[in-house]
């Protein structure tokens, strides 16, 4: 079984966005068995809070439901716990490396550095661009998930 974590600042955009895109994809694909897939926050600012309203109603259009979802912050043992920690970008690595204090098995990578376009995810919070980073996380997603299988 493959143990993906997706990782960013709060946990209410981003990284559940990529959680549930991921987790429809491997349900399309016919594989969810093989998966387990979570997503946590490096900071404690969002604890608790359901995912925010434009990335549900962005993942809603596209049939995706997160119901029952809530921030939660990254924890020690998450390092050993999952095989692939996909953060959102630069910032998220550097503050989850801090947490963990090392990456001794190269678990830690950008979502977007699994595509043609290396980079990172459009943050919604301060762009108001929900619709960029769903581009962003469906293609993530998928390259990773054709890398993965």
């Amino acid at each position: 079984m493959k143990r993906i974590l997706f990782v960013c600042h709060g946990n209410i955009c981003r990284s559940p966005m990529a959680e549930f895109v991921m987790k429809d994809l491997v349900e399309k694909a016919g594989v969810s068995d093989n998966f387990y897939i979570e997503s946590a926050a490096t900071s404690t600012e969002e604890l608790g809070n359901p995912v925010y309203p434009p990335a549900r109603r962005v993942m809603a259009e596209h049939g995706i439901s997160c119901t029952g979802k809530y921030a939660r912050q990254i924890t020690r043992a998450d390092y050993g716990n999952f095989d692939y920690i996909i953060c959102m970008d630069n910032n998220n690595i550097r503050n989850a490396m801090r947490y963990w204090g090392s990456d001794p098995d190269s678990k830690i990578t950008r979502l977007l550095d699994h595509t043609n376009r290396p980079g990172e995810v459009a943050d919604p919070w301060y762009s108001g661009n929900f619709d960029a980073t769903w581009r962003d996380v469906t293609e993530g997603c998928q390259a990773l998930l054709d890398e993965l299988l």
